[in-house]
């Protein structure tokens, strides 16, 4: 040891100076050099000296990285790159207290015990060092800095209620990227700074953070070594970390180096646990705060002085013990494994057979393992670099292309970056070495190209994962109580500060559907707030738009153009709703209230439209008596009530009061009574809406298509639907009631009792077949009786029709036409064509004769279905007791009767007329016919 120069150690907690101490130190030499802990802050350091004496004469050396100018004055390296034997006027080794690291310890030792200023030496770190740096160096002075701000314990905080400028600190990859995660959705991101890092990727991270892109920091313990932040807090998310080989807790002195980031210069700092990590016991939370540990005890040392006469020498002089009791020999580190695991490959010992191929074996083995794949690859690269280098001198080139090529990727997720980054890092870290490759110039150029381009991508995706630049940007101006400038495009598509942040639709505004969480909830605060002016024009546009921008939907919404504004909510009375309006609580009661006003107009004027007749009907004041009291009934029923449920108030009503209601237009039809003019198409979708509400239902049932005489009957619709449609469900299908009507028209001249065939004229105003026409009239209470008879084929185009004469008389050619009459009344419309070909081929074919069968239906009135025996003889063909019939399925006369076909003429009396029926739909149209005769 070199005893003439000066030695001090300048011991104390962080935020004390120590380091701008050191750099001050060293350029009041002339020459310098001194060792930090991390690349990220050799790198940190380098940038400060050079901004003060310039690059020309200041280097940079690191595992992974050398620049060395021609005129260098000022060494800036890690601690294992320190350069031995240069003389340099001074040397100063920052954070000492690593000689206790049991990974690392044994470099620091090794720097403390051996290398030396001609002229100063500082050795920079924590108080508890003061022991064995007095017993290892006792020439060395000591100076005590105290810390220039407080740090104050307090307690643990939720990471949601974690204050702006902290750093949360994890130790495991997986646990900084939850973590990050969590803030990104919580308070618009986080910077990340880990060890693994180059420098280019955790200076721009460490951007983010300290121009205030973002308000928190999370990082693993390599933020303890010394980086200079602007943090406020720190919070632990765990208090215990993987070694390498074992889980353990931390030490109070390693919380303290960690905690102590918290405050700079003269600002105070707090820490604190957060997450999982339980409470800092109170002795231990007291220690960091006054600073107060444990003295070490024992420093990890390994020989330096090593012997290459053999491998196994050289593994012996490595394992040799300290003779000093403030040393401990250090557990083998990974350089020393990999020796050990070479050793045992037969082609490397016969290579490692002397002392120069020997040293370059352990320069070999020394080289770092960024990968941290396995001990056994680790191995195997090593091997193969160390036959290229015995073989050759240097690695080839080729190899080294294919090497890096592989890497030389930008894309991927956050992992595989991070993966290409430590690759690389081997492969600079190969470049770096003297001698090792023949263009060392380029291939360091090459390898630190390939790690900015990579570096810059893993900081892109760290970003674009872990920040939100949106939620950032808007909860920062938010916190200085900026006004924030929203713009809305003609989509709706809100910016706020240039960023979008989501949509306003009507009057609600509707977030970005990628927020989530806390994130979510924040980022509509303050864009609801920037919000504020647009609700107010958009209302005022609104006030004044015309009722034709306005609508309404079958679920009762309504819509201004595109968007939801409102919908409608029962009233007092059916006519009279009620308008709820969707406008977000931000917009402002002022805003609320102009649309309310504006949609309670348009509801009002759509209904004073749409139901004119029906509000006419209710301010006639000329009514009195029964007919006032129907003209409410109809009023309360929108316009449309069942015959059946008001029969005897329509019975009640005089002509006169007939006479006063039919003004109105109120239609007194034999199944509903109605007002044609509510049967369009606008008024019954907006009294389905009407009706819905004031009924209560949870889901409104939709108007059928316009235009369509029958539908389907809606299965499971609630009671009264069909009649709000103006339809009657009539078995499979509903009719419309207007054409209801029509059809009892035809039907009242029908003999209800005898039977009667469906005319043409009824199958074409309902649109129907002949099957579905009978099913409606089940529907009506009609009795379809089905048969089957010998078609009548139609006379051949080219023949003529034989004229009536004596052997056929007029009659049989009348029910001839009537037989014709009801084949087309049995074809469907769309059937016509398919008939006309298929008389066609029977006429080109004289060989067919075989007779065709046609369906028919004959319809009686229901209700007479089961009264005495005359009733059952019309209950089927075939059945015991019914009329014998001729082969087309008409009844015969009695046997011995006229021939088929003919009919006769008599003068008897009439015959005594029946009574009618009370119970036949058509009872009272047939009074009245009676009554007219």
């Amino acid at each position: 040891m070199n005893g003439a120069s000066r030695i001090v150690a300048v011991l104390g907690p962080t935020n004390t100076g120590k380091t701008h101490y050191a750099i001050e130190r060293m350029l009041g030499h002339r020459t310098g050099v001194i060792g930090l802990p991390l690349r990220l802050l050799a790198r940190e350091v380098y940038d400060k000296i050079v901004a003060i004496r310039g690059p020309s004469v200041v280097a940079l050396v690191t595992g992974e990285e050398r620049i060395v100018p021609p005129r260098t004055q000022y060494w800036v390296c890690t601690v294992e790159a320190m350069p031995e034997g240069m003389g340099t006027d001074f040397v100063a080794i920052d954070e000492i207290q690593l000689c206790a690291d049991p990974e690392r310890g044994h470099v620091f030792t090794d720097r403390l015990l051996r290398m030396r200023g001609t002229h100063e030496t500082l050795f920079l770190g924590a108080d508890t060092m003061r022991g064995p740096i007095a017993a290892l160096v006792p020439q060395a002075q000591f100076a005590r800095r105290e810390r220039m701000s407080q740090l104050v314990y307090t307690g643990s905080k939720k990471i949601s209620r974690m204050p702006p400028r902290s750093a949360i600190v994890g130790f495991s990859v997986e646990n900084v990227y939850a973590i990050a995660e969590l803030l990104r959705r919580q308070k618009g991101g986080a910077a990340v700074v880990m060890g693994a890092l180059s420098p280019r990727t955790r200076n721009a991270q460490v951007a983010l953070y300290q121009n205030g892109e973002v308000d928190y920091l999370v990082a693993t313990d390599a933020i303890g070594m010394g980086l200079n932040l602007d943090v406020n807090h720190v919070a632990f998310s765990s208090l215990s970390k993987f070694d390498g080989r074992r889980m353990r807790p931390l030490a109070p002195n390693e919380l303290a180096q960690i905690a102590g980031r918290a405050g700079r210069g003269m600002s105070d700092g707090t820490f604190g646990v957060t997450g999982e990590a339980s409470p800092l016991d109170e002795g231990v939370a007291q220690a960091i705060m006054d600073s107060r540990f444990t003295p070490m005890k024992k420093l990890n040392w390994r020989n330096a002085a090593l012997r290459f006469g053999s491998v196994d020498a050289l593994i012996d002089s490595l394992e040799a013990s300290p003779d000093n009791e403030h040393l401990v020999k250090a557990r083998p580190a990974d350089d020393l494994n990999a020796l050990k695991s070479l050793a045992q490959v037969p082609e490397v010992a016969a290579r490692a057979s002397d002392g120069p191929s020997i040293r370059l074996l352990w320069d070999v083995c020394r080289i770092p393992d960024f990968r941290g794949i396995s001990h056994a690859e680790h191995a195997s690269l090593l091997e193969s670099i160390f036959g290229h280098l015995h073989e050759r001198g240097t690695i080839p080139e080729d190899f080294l292309a294919r090497q890096i090529r592989r890497i030389d990727r930008t894309d991927g997720d956050i992992d595989a970056l991070s993966k290409r980054l430590a690759y690389i890092r081997t492969w600079t870290y190969v470049a770096q070495r003297n001698g090792w490759v023949r263009d060392e110039s380029h291939w360091r150029a090459e390898t630190r190209a390939v790690e900015d381009r990579v570096s810059d991508a893993l900081h892109e995706r760290l970003t674009q994962r872990f920040v939100d630049r949106r939620t950032s940007v808007l909860l920062r101006r938010l916190k200085q109580k900026e006004a924030l400038l929203a713009e809305v495009n003609d989509k709706g598509e809100v910016t706020v500060e240039g960023e979008f942040v989501g949509r306003l639709e009507g009057f609600r505004f509707i977030p970005d559907k990628s927020a989530q969480g806390t994130e979510a909830k924040a980022l509509k605060s303050a864009s609801l707030q920037a919000l504020a002016p647009q609700f107010h024009l958009r209302a005022d546009r609104f006030y004044n738009a015309p009722d034709t921008e306005i609508d309404f939907t079958d679920q009762g919404g309504l819509m201004w153009g595109e968007y939801a504004v409102g919908k409608l909510v029962a009233g007092a009375e059916p006519l009279k709703p009620m308008v709820e309006v969707f406008v977000d609580e931000a917009a402002g009661p002022e805003v609320e209230q102009k649309v309310q006003r504006r949609l309670q107009h348009f509801v009002d004027r759509k209904i004073a439209a749409l139901f004119e007749p029906l509000l006419n009907l209710s301010r006639d004041e000329e009514l009195t008596g029964l007919a006032k009291g129907f003209a409410f009934r109809m009023v309360e029923a929108l316009g449309i009530l069942p015959r059946a449920g008001v029969a005897q108030e329509v019975k009640d009503l005089d002509q006169d009061a007939r006479g006063a209601l039919r003004k109105h237009g109120i239609r007194f039809g034999q199944f509903t009574i109605f007002m044609p003019l509510l049967l369009k198409p606008a008024p019954t979708r907006l009294r389905l809406v009407l009706w819905a509400l004031a009924n209560g239902l949870q889901e409104f049932p939709e108007a059928p298509p316009p235009g369509l005489v029958t539908v389907p009957v809606a299965k499971g619709a609630p009671e009264g639907y069909d009649t709000m449609c103006g339809y009657r469900n009539a078995g499979e299908r509903s009719i419309r009631i207007d054409m209801l009507e029509r059809l009892a028209d035809m039907l009242r001249a029908e003999d209800s009792r005898g039977g009667f065939e469906a005319k043409a004229d009824m199958l074409s105003i309902t649109g129907m077949t002949l099957e579905q026409f009978a099913d409606l009239m089940q529907g009506l209470g009609y009795k379809a009786e089905r048969g089957e008879r010998t078609k009548i084929k139609p006379a051949h185009p080219t023949e003529q029709p034989p004229a009536a004469t004596a052997e056929a008389p007029a009659e049989t050619a009348e029910a001839e036409a009537q037989s014709d009459v009801a084949v087309a009344t049995e074809v469907p419309a769309e059937a016509t064509d398919s008939t006309e070909a298929e008389a066609e081929a029977t006429a080109a074919d004289p060989a067919s004769d075989e007779p065709e069968v046609e369906v028919f239906y004959t319809f009686t009135w229901g209700r007479q279905a089961n009264r005495g025996p005359r009733g059952d003889q019309r209950q089927g063909r075939g059945k015991p007791g019914g009329k014998p019939r001729d082969g087309r399925g008409k009844p015969q006369g009695k046997k011995g009767g006229k021939p088929q076909g003919a009919k006769t003429f008599s003068s008897r009396p009439p015959k005594k007329e029946k009574a009618i029926d009370p119970d036949n739909p058509f009872a009272a149209a047939l009074m009245g016919l009676k009554d007219g005769n």
